[in-house]
């Protein structure tokens, strides 16, 4: 079995088979990058908010 070419788009040239893969699934691949990257900056964000909570739980107590 060869390789598989895909009917609906027609004998393509292996760089027009590339850029076609990389415009449907580059647009998934950045918002994937930029939900992991969002999540880990709003992970810090709640860390540096119990943080200086507790130092404020601890100026009242003195």
């Amino acid at each position: 079995m060869g390789p598989v070419i895909p009917l609906h788009l027609g004998a393509l040239h292996p760089v027009e088979q590339i850029a076609t893969i990389v415009l449907a699934f580059g647009p998934f691949v950045v918002l994937g990058i930029v939900i992991a990257v969002r999540r880990r900056a709003e992970a810090g964000d709640e860390h540096d908010d119990l943080d200086e909570a507790e130092e404020h739980d601890r100026q009242q107590k003195d």
